[in-house]
């Protein structure tokens, strides 16, 4: 895992064009999102974890603590290149975003994606990495397109 660069966003937009989860307006977003990142560095809302492998980017994570919150985080944006998924390139972007939320004092993890037959992969990963379905909010992005939160819990340490 390593942080993200300016040069990783053509190799990016690839990863979530390719990766068959996202629609063109998400990608967009996606974008956005990065771009907010690289030219802001002292936003402290966004995190990146970028997954390369032979100097090939093969898919990254983009998390960051729930302003207003205590100890509660976020994975807004996950994606793995087609050639590495099933893998375990997901399972690593997953567990650096807990290592860091933890070491952050993290309670949990929240994650969102649609109820849509095409995520069902998706979620399947989730619940094997450990989250389990919190809520559901009936058609959310449109109709018939549920949101559905999972939710991975942690215990806090207390500072002795």
């Amino acid at each position: 895992m390593r942080e993200l660069r300016p040069t990783d966003l053509p190799e990016l937009t690839d990863v979530l064009r390719q990766c068959g989860a996202f629609t063109e307006t998400e990608v967009i977003c996606a974008l956005e999102l990065l771009d907010i990142v690289l030219k802001d560095p002292a936003q402290s809302d966004y995190r990146v974890a970028v997954a390369e492998e032979n100097q090939d980017v093969q898919g990254y994570v983009l998390f960051g603590p729930v302003p207003l919150t205590e100890g509660n985080y976020m994975i807004y944006w996950i994606a793995v290149a087609p050639q590495g998924q099933g893998r375990g390139i997901g399972r690593r972007l997953l567990a650096h975003v807990e290592a860091e939320a933890t070491a952050d004092r993290a309670r949990l993890i929240c994650l969102e994606t649609s109820s849509q037959g095409s995520y069902e992969r998706t979620r399947n990963f989730y619940m094997q990495a450990g989250y389990h379905l919190e809520s559901r909010i009936a058609d959310f992005y449109r109709a018939g397109d549920d949101r559905l939160t999972y939710v991975k819990r942690f215990t806090c340490r207390e500072e002795v």
